[in-house]
């Protein structure tokens, strides 16, 4: 395992991180299951734990609080906030009253008195950068939380957040949690450049682009896939980004098969090849899918084969852009681009 500065932060952690979006109904886990799983990334050198609090309602906190007692200090642990959780319209976002009340819940969960880092889970519009950050450096004062993040956010609201925190002489944010694998590269373009100018950390997560790149989806094979089920809008093969993205895969099993590779490995090694990643974040959900994604744990891709994915799917490129979840919202909504 390698490990790298989270930023300017001078935190130690694993190049790849245990993601646990699949810990209880989402991935079908036990408790025993997501214990096996956390011991076992743990044996491998992982240190860093990454869940948030609408994974299953909050039931993956509270399976990785007990996955975690007794060890709670050999691990960097993180969690996010912001998405809706309930029907209750206040219980989301990214307003004081809400950080507030669900850190405690977070933290009640998790069966600990703070989290390493609290991540923003989507920036939230309805809500100042003066507030958020003013209530995340409050908590970060109290001690409940170490640092804070952000998640999925465009690079113009990376650089806002950043300068509010300078105007109002508040804490910033450390951290920056993108989507990227070889199939979504857009942070190429704006993203990456802006948390590379500010020193942030980047925890990548999807770096298997939903099981795009677990070797599980290739061509003339029924899709099976765990994501599948839960999404087949985007395995769909009549969708033509869906077919890109097919297409894709094939050219980049070749290059996989040419270099001796898994596509796991390949697909993990492309993602913390570039220098402004800190982690990629795998979400196994069986323990074999755990082992295979640590054995790229020390992949080091050679020019020659970063050359050639960057031929079938050049920098900077999406190839399901309606996928990013970073749309400006004005995109979005008719109504927020109408006088």
């Amino acid at each position: 395992m390698q490990y790298r500065t989270m930023g300017r932060t001078g935190v130690q952690v694993s190049s790849l991180a245990l993601g646990a979006m699949n810990f209880g109904a989402i991935g079908r886990t036990t408790q025993d299951e997501a214990t096996a799983l956390v011991d076992a990334a743990l044996e491998g050198g992982v240190n860093l734990i990454d869940t948030a609090d609408m994974y299953g309602a909050g039931e993956s906190e509270e399976m990785v609080g007990k996955a975690v007692a007794g060890r709670r200090d050999d691990i960097v642990l993180a969690t996010k906030v912001s998405m809706p959780i309930g029907d209750e319209r206040n219980h989301q976002g990214a307003s004081r009253r809400w950080l507030v009340t669900e850190l405690d819940n977070s933290l009640r969960r998790l069966g600990v008195d703070h989290v390493d880092l609290y991540q923003i889970h989507r920036w939230d519009p309805r809500t100042s950068d003066e507030e958020t950050l003013s209530a995340l450096t409050d908590l970060q004062r109290a001690g409940k939380i170490r640092y804070f993040g952000s998640s999925t956010f465009p690079a113009y609201r990376l650089v806002q957040a950043q300068w509010a925190a300078r105007e109002h002489h508040l804490g910033r944010y450390v951290t920056e949690q993108p989507s990227y694998s070889i199939l979504q590269r857009g942070i190429e373009t704006d993203v990456l450049p802006v948390t590379e100018e500010y020193g942030l950390g980047v925890l990548a997560w999807s770096p298997l682009a939903s099981g795009w790149l677990s070797g599980a989806v290739r061509e003339g094979r029924p899709v099976a896939t765990s994501r599948s089920t839960i999404l087949p809008e985007r395995f769909d093969l009549s969708v033509p980004a869906n077919r890109a993205r097919l297409d894709a895969v094939e050219k980049v099993a070749a290059v996989a098969d040419e270099a001796g590779l898994t596509m796991i490995q390949l697909a993990l090694g492309f993602v913390t090849a570039h220098p402004a990643v800190t982690s990629a974040i795998i979400g196994p959900r069986t323990p074999d899918h755990l082992h295979a994604q640590l054995a790229a744990a020390d992949t080091v891709l050679s020019a020659d084969v970063l050359d050639a994915l960057d031929t079938i799917v050049a920098p900077g490129v999406d190839l399901a852009a309606h996928e990013k979840f970073d749309t400006p919202p004005a995109l979005l909504d008719p109504a927020l681009r109408r006088r």
